[in-house]
């Protein structure tokens, strides 16, 4: 069964900012389960993973444009220092911040005696990446599954 729109795969990751070593692996953890077709993951990852079935393993280059987005310069926020209780800051540190819109990863620029000014963009915002894929399993989607958006049970939600 190929991969396409309404079906769930499962697979194995690792990526890297092209050319360089891996940033983050599915080695030693259960597959990643997607639902095709609902912006579950980057689109340039998921283009790269239409047609193939179980059982292939292929490398995918996804530029930054198709992955988190090019940089944007404007970005950049000063957040009141209470909102990073308990975490000590340093200028280049990820951190999560809690928003409005819920948690956001966000990179320390500055530290102030009050204030912190933080980068908004993605962490790997601005770079090609190299994915390595090991297709696990392909099915159709459940009618739940497609009406909300994501896959339930094994690496899904548990509702």
């Amino acid at each position: 069964m190929k991969i396409e729109k309404d079906r769930v795969v499962r697979f194995h990751y690792s990526v890297a900012e092209q050319g360089k070593e891996s940033l983050e692996s599915s080695d030693g953890h259960e597959p990643l389960a997607i639902l095709i077709g609902h912006g579950n993951v980057i689109p340039g990852l998921e283009k790269a993973m239409e047609g193939h079935e179980a059982g292939d393993k292929f490398s995918a280059d996804v530029v930054a444009a198709e992955a988190y987005g090019e940089i944007q310069p404007n970005m950049t926020q000063r957040v009141p220092k209470k909102h990073f209780k308990g975490v000590r800051l340093v200028p280049g540190m990820q951190t999560v911040l809690s928003t409005n819109f819920g948690p956001r990863a966000v990179t320390v620029q500055k530290v102030g005696m009050s204030v912190v000014d933080v980068d908004l963009n993605h962490p790997m915002a601005g770079k090609d990446l190299r994915f390595e894929i090991e297709v696990v399993e392909v099915r159709e989607a459940s009618e739940e599954e497609v009406q909300h958006g994501h896959v339930h049970g094994e690496g899904g939600h548990q509702h």
